[in-house]
Order: C-alpha cells, then sequence, then structure tokens
C-alpha cells in the first residue's frame, strides 16, 4: 500500500495501481451522486464536476501527495453535493438558485433580445440550436426557451407542425418496443426472464441458426424474435 501514501518517487506499478484505485474510487462516487450528475452538467452538478475531477487528478501525476487526503476530500464533497440537492428539494429559494427556471427566447415567432442577452447566447448559437431543431425559419417558433441543463426547447406553432394519424382520425396499430434479447452471440438473460421464457424456447425460435452465429436478435412486445444480423460464414 505505499502508493497510496506520498512518496519520493513512484515504480511504474505504483502509478498503474493509484490509477486504478482512483478510477475505482470516481465511479462509486459518481454512482452515490446518482444519474442526474452524469445526465445533465446543471449549476451545482458543473462546479462538483470540476472540483472532484481537479481534487483527484493530483495526487494521479504527483508521487509527492497520497490519495488519502484527496479521496476524504471527495467523499466530503459528495456527502455536500447530496445534502445541497436535498435542502434545494425543501426549500424553493434554494432550488431556484441552483436551478433556475428556463429563460424564453422566442415567443410567438418573436426574439426576445433582452433574455437573449440574461442567457449570455449570441444570435448566431441560437441559429445553429434552431438548426439543429429542423427549424428554418424563426417565425414558426411558437416557444423556445434556454434551459438551465444547457440546451434550447423548442416548439412550433401547430400550423407547421406535422400531421399525426389522431389529426386525420386514422386507427394505428399499438406501440410495440423491441429490445435486443442477443448481442453478439449472447443472451440477455434479464430480459428472457421478464418475459418469463427460458434459453430453450429462445434457441426454438431462431432455428434454424445458432446462438454463436447470430450477432444481433430483438423481440417485440408480441414476444415475436427477429434475428437481425448474422456471422458471415
Amino acid at each position: 500500500m505505499d502508493f497510496f501514501k506520498s512518496q519520493e518517487s513512484l515504480t511504474a506499478t505504483g502509478w498503474i495501481l493509484r490509477s486504478i484505485v482512483g478510477f475505482v474510487f470516481l465511479i462509486v462516487a459518481a454512482k452515490f451522486m446518482g444519474q442526474r450528475s452524469i445526465s445533465q452538467l446543471r449549476f451545482l452538478d458543473f462546479i462538483i464536476a470540476l472540483t472532484l475531477g481537479n481534487i483527484i487528478a493530483h495526487p494521479l501525476s504527483d508521487e509527492h501527495l497520497g490519495l488519502k487526503g484527496s479521496m476524504i476530500t471527495t467523499v466530503s464533497l459528495v456527502i455536500l453535493y447530496i445534502l445541497a440537492i436535498w435542502i434545494s428539494l425543501k426549500i424553493p429559494l434554494i432550488k431556484q438558485f441552483f436551478d433556475p427556471p428556463a429563460i424564453t427566447l422566442i415567443q410567438e415567432g418573436k426574439l426576445d433580445y433582452r433574455n437573449l442577452t440574461k442567457a449570455k447566447l449570441p444570435i448566431e448559437f441560437l441559429f445553429a440550436e434552431l438548426r439543429k431543431a429542423n427549424v428554418d425559419d424563426i417565425s414558426k417558433v411558437a416557444f423556445a426557451a434556454w434551459e438551465p441543463g444547457g440546451t434550447l426547447s423548442v416548439f412550433m406553432n401547430t400550423a407547421f407542425q406535422p400531421i399525426t394519424p389522431t389529426d386525420l382520425k386514422l386507427s394505428t396499430e399499438p406501440f410495440n418496443l423491441t429490445k435486443p434479447i442477443i448481442a453478439d452471440g449472447h443472451i440477455e438473460h434479464a430480459l428472457l426472464r421478464e418475459i418469463g421464457k427460458d434459453r430453450e424456447w429462445l434457441e426454438a425460435e431462431i432455428r434454424p441458426r445458432v446462438l454463436k452465429d447470430i450477432i444481433l436478435a430483438t423481440i417485440d412486445s408480441n414476444q415475436s424474435v427477429q434475428v437481425q444480423v448474422v456471422r458471415e460464414p
């Protein structure tokens, strides 16, 4: 455990072990903080990501620093992060500070330049985001807002929205979700248990093909198995 403490110099093995410990520790810390800190970087998430990255990076590149202090600091910050999230859920004022409301940028086809300045966004960036949303004319936008997570939400005027079967009063088939049940020759056993089937049933469904030759097979809500990609002989 010498690699864990500060050293005058570390061997190649020591650096590798320190990297492994730091990597696993960050994974555990991120898992403990939850999906929110991974899926989107809001104000509090951005601060904690920068801080944790700097804290754990130094002992991974400087042999004179031990891992113990960095790990204790990281655990403390993770606890503070979770506490701040909990407090923000209980106190609306704190929640508004950490997660401010979305900033309206376009209303009924008209740009709100004051809010654009408030969001600190150049017009060119706004139009780039509109192009990503397949918007070719700002006058067609009913409402657009800059979300706290750094994304643009866009809603088109009803006259420019795609026509749906409901608009035409057409009957439609029920939603049918397909999921991979075989991936690269390996069975997704959790999915197989979920639908109440076993390996023998699946092998019967894919015959005459054999399991090891199938790269991808999917199953839908009606428990119909479709072999999508087969390994070339």
